[in-house]
């Protein structure tokens, strides 16, 4: 059964940074045959694409709202995605999400995604 779990989420001040991880509890789920996605949700609103990262590793894609500011990366050896984030603002306070997509190059569409963990908060305070 795949289980994913992230971690690193918590209170942080404008202008910090967390770094979040994600990784499958289980055995036998191999995240290199995945796209990942991370994903967030704040109160009363949709869940929407934050950043994206192929299969190898070779190609990452951004929601212009993070642009510059975050960085998905991927360690397949150990089965964990994770997201750098930096110079976070309040706005970017939210439950974040990872995600795994096995039928697209790279996981941007919340509608594909296979499997989701659980979410960790991230709070940003001015």
């Amino acid at each position: 059964q795949v289980q994913l779990v992230e971690s690193g989420g918590g209170l942080v001040q404008a202008g910090g940074s967390l770094r979040l991880s994600c990784a499958d509890s289980g055995r036998t789920f191999r995240f290199s045959n995945y796209a990942a996605g991370w994903f967030r949700q704040a109160p009363g609103k949709e869940r929407e694409f934050v950043a994206a990262i192929t299969r190898s590793g070779g190609a990452t894609y951004y929601a212009d709202s993070v642009k510059g500011r975050f960085t998905i990366s991927r360690d397949n050896a150990k089965n964990t995605v994770y997201l750098q984030m930096n110079s976070l603002k309040p706005e970017d306070t939210a439950v974040y999400y990872c995600g795994a997509d096995r039928s697209t190059r790279e996981a941007m569409d919340v509608s594909l995604i296979d499997y989701w963990g659980q979410g960790t908060q991230v709070t940003v305070s001015s």
